[in-house]
């Protein structure tokens, strides 16, 4: 499994939500660049970057500092937020990020997600972002009425790299991942899936690594700026 430090950025800034939601912003540190530096000094093998007014906008807004972050750290990072249309996942990749991650229009563009995984191979990953097990779209701001493992299963066949499944209710709450369906969305599926929100505490990554399920790895965000989850410990606890 790997560790997928997260690095979401609000207005410029590197900031965590709570639950998702846009006014309960802390901001960690106003140098998103030197913060991902920071995680690749600890012993990173990947970064995740948000773009979250992209994620509104419909596009990216906070290019800049996820430039500064592809220019300065020599490991491979995966970003989401605003990415709905081939060009912009040329753009991103042709700048040097790895993995794009497209949320909104896995639901509203299915045949786009396809088309992206087939002409980029291997750099193209599908955002599961859900409330009570239903899918949320647009910065989750949005409601739909699909299921979580109805969507996975769609692009079973599309070559995609992997999913990010979030459990919107966990994010940033510091109450655990929902490890639960996380395994059963991994085990529905034959697409890597990455487990996202909530991820507080090593005991959550050891149940995340004990789960019964292939996981490709966490994403975590505020245990690690809180200090509660130490990068070098972690990502050597996950690899072992």
């Amino acid at each position: 499994m790997i560790l997928y430090p997260a690095i979401d950025l609000k207005d410029g800034a590197c900031v965590r939500l709570y639950k998702g939601e846009m006014d309960q912003a802390t901001v960690f540190n106003d140098n998103p660049a030197a913060q991902a530096r920071a995680f690749v000094t600890a012993g990173c093998d990947w970064l995740h970057l948000v773009d979250l007014n992209g994620a509104f906008a419909g596009a990216p807004v906070n290019a800049a500092p996820v430039e500064e972050i592809l220019k300065t750290c020599d490991v491979p990072a995966q970003l989401g937020g605003g990415i709905r249309d081939l060009a912009t996942i040329e753009n991103w990749l042709s700048k040097g990020l790895q993995r794009v991650i497209l949320g909104t229009v896995a639901v509203e563009q299915p045949d786009l997600v396809r088309e992206a995984a087939r002409k980029f191979p291997g750099h193209v990953a599908v955002g599961i972002d859900a409330r009570d097990g239903m899918v949320a779209t647009r910065g989750w701001a949005e409601e739909t009425n699909v299921e979580v493992t109805d969507l996975a299963r769609q692009f079973e066949d599309a070559g995609v790299a992997a999913i990010i499944y979030t459990d919107i209710n966990r994010d940033g709450a510091m109450q655990g991942p929902n490890v639960a369906a996380t395994a059963a969305l991994a085990n529905a599926v034959g697409i890597p899936v990455i487990a996202s929100g909530g991820v507080s505490s090593m005991a959550d990554l050891e149940a995340l690594k004990s789960c019964g399920a292939p996981l490709d790895g966490a994403i975590s965000g505020r245990a690690l700026y809180d200090g509660k989850i130490d990068v070098a410990e972690a990502t050597a606890f996950l690899k072992s």
